[in-house]
């Protein structure tokens, strides 16, 4: 089994997002132990792994919405560990959480309006409105409706595209194909994509599904029980047949 293995290509350049030795626990229970997870700049980075094997709470924990008890957060050289989650968002880091969670009674537009916003106040963001309508076109199309009115896919559509529009240097998705048909996630994946490829944008993708996220990723790191067993490039943890079926399921 490969553990803990590192490439070439993942050490050639320094990363976006580094999360160094950390632990965060729940009273009692220690949900993440010393997990170190980097996430190289222009790439999608898996985080892959079994339900409670912690991969939500490194999420919640690098946006600031869980407090780790040791350990570190960087974006670039820029230590964010004790940062609030609102300087987080601030400060580049969009969070995408499971769930779709959109403001039913808003429509499409306002409810992107709200990630306009905080983008309006970045001088580098990457993405306005009229940016988002051309990789979403069904938002485009439905950009008056309210958000109740969305399909589960169209739904997921705007929590990405609201993200964008806030102007990220990283892009934290957690569990972004869950209830969607097969179809909708090979077109949200070939997006997410197209964003790191043409744009750039850096990705720390949440996933069960560790098939489909092998196939767009450029790297993985695999948790269980709070702990990290492998990390390595997405074509070497997609090959090793001994960690697919210990941790990965397929």
């Amino acid at each position: 089994m490969a553990t803990m293995a590192t490439t070439a290509t993942m050490a050639e350049r320094g990363p976006a997002l580094e999360v160094r030795d950390l632990t965060t626990r729940y009273g009692p229970v220690t949900a993440l132990n010393t997990v170190t997870v980097r996430a190289r700049p222009g790439e999608i980075t898996a985080v892959l792994g079994a339900n409670g094997a912690g991969k939500t709470t490194l999420l919640r924990t690098i946006s600031g919405l869980v407090r780790g008890s040791d350990g570190s957060v960087l974006l670039g050289e820029r230590d964010l560990t004790r940062a609030p989650a609102e300087a987080i968002a601030r400060a580049g880091v969009a969070h995408v959480p499971e769930g779709r969670g959109v403001i039913t009674e808003l429509t499409v537009e306002e409810n992107l309006r709200l990630g306009d916003l905080l983008g309006a106040r970045r001088a580098d963001r990457r993405y306005h409105l009229a940016d988002v309508y051309d990789l979403f076109p069904a938002l485009a199309e439905r950009r008056r409706r309210e958000a109740n009115s969305l399909s589960g896919g169209e739904r997921q559509m705007l929590v990405i595209a609201r993200a964008l529009l806030s102007g990220p240097e990283v892009l934290l998705l957690d569990e972004p194909s869950l209830g969607l048909a097969p179809r909708i996630v090979a077109r949200i994946f070939g997006i997410l994509r197209d964003l790191v490829d043409r744009d750039g944008l850096t990705v720390l993708l949440v996933e069960q599904n560790a098939r489909s996220a092998l196939s767009i990723a450029d790297a993985g790191f695999v948790l269980n029980l709070g702990r990290v067993v492998a990390a390595a490039d997405a074509r070497t943890l997609a090959a090793d047949d001994e960690l697919r079926h210990a941790y990965l399921g397929f």
